[in-house]
């Protein structure tokens, strides 16, 4: 009987080939439809189909926005290293990581010259991030890999989020925000309406097994029921130190869009930017709950454009 490993380790070139499948698949709905292609994955998520013709539901006026609404910006605000530039012009350059090198390729990083700890990110597509906590364990030949796979993938093409397409795939270095155990910080995502916060999702033990996903209101008076997979009641989550910041700013960034979604981190009391999202978990999320998708789809406006 083979070990484990030996059987997880043959599996591997299946698990490859089938992911490239399933990538050229969706693609091949993409390039018929955008909207075939979003068609299929709502249909695997709710067991029914997708119809825009007066959307109700957050999630539906989600897809609708990323479909319909292909406001320049967006592309912009969406790629990780042009967003600093939108940044900058309204003032905030002060809520920006330190950036340590912009490459066109993971054959120009050099190692050698980056701190201890970093962060290396793809700048289209989500979860194109290498973090390292400590280089002298950073395996560089299975990390320029890494990148240059995720460079290459057109990731509008598998979930159908169009603002992507126009990114030019570059990998930025920034700095590690963690703490000096190497823990990364909490992330606060920002809920925004048309330059206003509606509320914080608070992302807890992320890069662990048991993750948790807390919202409260604006005030952060009360917690809000969201979310499927919070923590327990009883667990009292008090606001960052750089909470007031973190509203200012993110109303300032948010104002020309129906949504967009604004994560930030504290770090002593510092706030952080981190990114923004216009299609979080690509439309589709089963981890809100019905009052979530009802009140939060009531509060996007959606504009007139011509389908």
């Amino acid at each position: 009987m083979l070990k484990f490993k030996e059987a997880v380790k043959r599996l591997k070139p299946v698990r490859v080939a089938y992911e490239k499948t399933k990538i050229a698949f969706f693609a091949t709905l993409y390039n018929i439809s955008p909207f075939l292609l979003v068609s299929y994955h709502y249909y695997k998520a709710r067991q029914k189909k997708l119809v825009l013709d007066n959307p109700v539901t957050f999630e539906d006026k989600l897809i609708w926005l990323m479909l319909y609404w292909n406001h320049p910006l967006k592309t912009v605000c969406a790629d990780k290293y042009a967003c600093r530039d939108y940044v900058k012009a309204l003032g905030l350059e002060h809520l920006l990581p330190p950036l340590y090198g912009v490459y066109q390729n993971s054959r120009q990083i050099n190692f050698k010259t980056l701190p201890n700890r970093f962060v290396l990110k793809c700048t289209r597509g989500s979860r194109f991030n290498v973090i390292c906590k400590d280089k002298k364990h950073l395996d560089l030949l299975q990390t320029r890999k890494l990148l240059s796979e995720w460079q290459r993938t057109k990731f509008h093409k598998i979930y159908g989020e169009i603002h992507y397409a126009n990114i030019k795939p570059l990998i930025i270095c920034e700095a590690f925000l963690g703490d000096d155990y190497g823990n990364p910080p909490v992330d606060y995502k920002m809920f925004c309406f048309r330059g206003q916060v509606h509320c914080t999702m608070v992302c807890s033990g992320r890069y662990t097994d048991n993750p948790h996903f807390d919202y409260f209101d604006y005030n952060w008076e009360k917690r809000l029921p969201y979310g499927r997979k919070g923590s327990p009641e009883s667990q009292t989550i008090p606001p960052p130190l750089a909470y007031q910041a973190m509203v200012k700013a993110a109303e300032k960034l948010s104002r020309p869009f129906p949504f967009v979604r604004i994560d930030f981190y504290d770090v002593n009391g510092q706030a952080y930017f981190g990114e923004m999202t216009f299609t979080p978990n690509g439309c589709i999320d089963t981890g809100l709950t019905d009052e979530a998708q009802k009140t939060l789809g009531e509060l996007i406006v959606l504009p007139e454009v011509k389908i």
